[in-house]
């Protein structure tokens, strides 16, 4: 019989237990690293993974301990109380097999700066168009060691992720350009105003709705997204799109190249002058490409079209602007031209079109475009045309098949002839827009981390559904409070005047909608609003004087959490009394009192008929008068309605009041 040695059995025993640690090390969230910022006076949460039923043990410098054990699938959670602000420190976090130690460690204020483009828009802006006031002046003066910001890297996700990507990084000049400009000023006045350390972890990405930034379960309490959720529900729809792609050829999707430009269909029949495309679907071009009655594709698509030339006397020029990613053109079957490979999405398609292939009558183009990933597009006029300057406009319908689609990284390869897409499951690409998504990737995984409260600026993208905003913005407030299990402040920007129409008509407006939309947020509780209709830009989208807009977002911060006793807000409407033919309207956040800048004008009123006209305005006792001529019996009031509102009604500090309407 084999035996072992009680030295021998120790050894494997030994390597075994090694061997088992470094297969599971002890693994913490990114947000766990060096030049943190912890939330003071607090038990802040520290979590992570590691071998399951093992004991893990935090450490902060400062005297204060924590243990835990693993549960049965590795994961561990504890809090560490904190003293106040102060630092630096360090905290070890160790196991019985590793220990990890995180340096240069502060205490103070830690707050959650999320949103779209103007909340995402840097320090340093986005030159030549969009720029960030005296920006240059701003980063030079950015030595602030003690505000720290963690920028979370861009990431969607069709389920909840449990890590992010990014790093803390300190308020220096090289560091702070790429800061977030609005969260930066919102955490220098904080520094300034408290003179604690100050951590913000900014989560944001330009062009999101709301709806991107909430979870799954609190969305379909809303019932407004589930033909979209149903779309990007994994597992209903998995077994279907599994079989859908189990019938097809497939060919891994080139790395390099070289293996693009060797690529293989077997499709060229449909290069050919004479193919019946009989039973093909139309496209416009030029434009995207890839969004097709099929789905979003990534992958390989014809499209042919039919010019008649009369004067083949000279060779023509083919120009069919830049095709995003990929292309082979061929006319009569004979290839003119084309980009395989990386790198040719923004350049120009410009092929010479040899006479001698060219036929007087019907002539066929026929492009195979590919799409690699991301959007397809063609972008630019699409043109034939010969030396004598005679040109055929190429722009408009084309006939298309999909032929070669991309999934997981694959090459999918359809039947040319008599692939019958009807039954092709619905597969949505990956976008940021999609529900849920940034929530899941962006959000969930800075759960737990103790914060203070989040600051917001949104809104953009969900104008012109103002009516679904006022239960979807509240809602996902209440879905991350939920979620962290604190009821932590939240104040957010209100989006500021500009035209989101090329039309003149003011009856299109729709920004002031969303507007008032965020103001009914205010019956959420502990919110604030920072109202921006006084600094705002009508021509630009993203106003270059984030300034301000940080300063009163820390304004709400300092008034409503710190004890600073300051005017935080403009003038808010809190209600409307009919007297005769006129409306008195009071308001909360009066301040000192109610000033008007320039001529009191932007009101209008209506009565039953609910057909609003300009009225005169004036301040009578700390509230506004309003009347309009051929109004006798006013019923509503509204204010600043319009996309391209103008300002007059302020309070004697200085901020400006918030359009509304009592009309809803």
């Amino acid at each position: 019989m084999f035996k072992i040695s009680f030295l021998s059995f120790i050894v494997i025993f030994s390597f075994m237990l090694n061997s088992h640690a470094q297969q599971q090390p002890l693994q913490l969230n990114a947000l766990f690293s060096d030049h943190m910022v912890l939330q003071q006076n607090d038990d802040v949460a520290f979590w992570g993974t590691y071998i399951p039923n093992e004991k893990v043990t935090v450490i902060g410098s400062w005297g204060e301990q924590a243990d835990t054990k693993t549960d049965g699938n590795g994961n561990w959670k504890l809090n560490l109380k904190t003293p106040k602000a102060g630092g630096p420190f360090t905290v070890t976090i160790s196991s019985n097999t590793t220990k990890t130690l995180l340096k240069d460690i502060m205490i103070g204020e830690v707050w959650l700066a999320s949103g779209q483009s103007n909340m995402e828009m840097p320090l340093k802006g986005w030159p030549p168009n969009d720029a960030i006031n005296n920006s240059e002046e701003e980063i030079l003066k950015a030595n602030h060691p003690n505000i720290r910001m963690f920028t979370v890297q861009r990431n969607m996700s069709m389920e909840p992720l449990n890590d992010i990507r990014g790093n803390w990084q300190t308020a220096i000049p090289n560091n702070a350009k790429d800061f977030s400009a609005t969260a930066y000023f919102f955490a220098k006045r904080l520094y300034e105003e408290l003179n604690v350390p100050i951590g913000i972890i900014h989560s944001s990405w330009g062009g999101t709705p709301a709806e991107a930034w909430t979870s799954k379960p609190k969305l379909k309490t809303l019932g407004d997204f589930d033909a979209a959720l149903e779309q990007v529900d994994i597992q209903n729809h998995q077994k279907t799109i599994d079989k859908w792609f189990s019938k097809w050829d497939t060919t891994t999707k080139p790395n390099s190249n070289e293996d693009w430009k060797s690529l293989n269909f077997k499709d060229l029949k449909a290069a050919e002058k004479d193919y019946n495309d009989s039973n093909w679907s139309y496209k416009m071009l030029p434009g995207r490409f890839d969004d097709l009655k099929e789905g979003e594709i990534d992958g390989a698509i014809w499209f042919r079209k039919s010019v008649f030339i009369d004067d083949i006397s000279s060779d023509y020029t083919l120009e069919l602007g830049a095709i995003d990613d990929m292309d082979a053109t061929y006319i009569n079957g004979h290839y003119v031209g084309g980009f395989m490979g990386h790198g040719h999405s923004g350049t120009k398609r410009k092929f010479t079109v040899p006479k001698s292939i060219l036929v007087n009558g019907k002539n066929t183009i026929a492009i195979r475009a590919i799409d690699a990933g991301g959007p397809g597009s063609f972008s630019g006029d699409m043109i034939l045309k010969n030396k004598k300057g005679n040109q055929i406009t190429l722009n408009g319908n084309w006939k298309y098949r999909l032929v070669a689609e991309i999934h997981n990284n694959h090459f999918y390869v359809y039947d040319l002839e008599s692939t019958d897409f009807a039954e092709r499951a619905t597969i949505t690409k990956m976008h940021p827009k999609i529900p849920s998504v940034l929530y899941n990737a962006m959000i969930h995984p800075l759960q737990p981390f103790t914060i203070k409260g989040a600051i917001w600026y949104q809104g953009e993208e969900n104008v012109g559904r103002a009516e679904q905003y006022k239960h979807l913005f509240p809602a996902m407030i209440e879905d991350w409070r939920t979620e962290w299990n604190s009821d932590f402040p939240f104040y957010f920007t209100q989006l500021a005047p500009y035209q989101y129409h090329s039309n003149k008509d003011v009856r299109l407006d729709k920004s002031q909608k969303l507007r008032d939309a965020q103001r009914l947020t205010l019956k959420t509780r502990n919110t604030g609003m920072a109202v921006t209709l006084d600094i705002g830009n009508y021509n630009n989208i993203h106003p270059s004087n984030k300034q301000d807009v940080g300063f009163r977002l820390a304004g709400l911060a300092l008034d409503n959490n710190y004890g600073k006793n300051i005017v935080s807000s403009g003038p808010l409407y809190k209600s409307v009394k009919i007297s005769e033919d006129k409306l008195i309207i009071d308001f909360d956040f009066k301040g000192s009192g109610l000033k008007a800048k320039g001529n009191l004008y932007g009101f209008e009123i209506a009565g039953a008929d609910k057909k609003f006209v300009m009225a005169e305005a004036e301040i009578v006792n700390n509230k506004i008068v309003v009347k309009a001529q051929g109004v006798n019996n006013p019923m509503y009031v509204r204010y600043a309605w319009r996309d391209k509102a103008v300002p007059t009604l302020f309070n004697i500090e200085g901020l400006p009041a918030s359009s509304f309407t009592t009309l809803n």
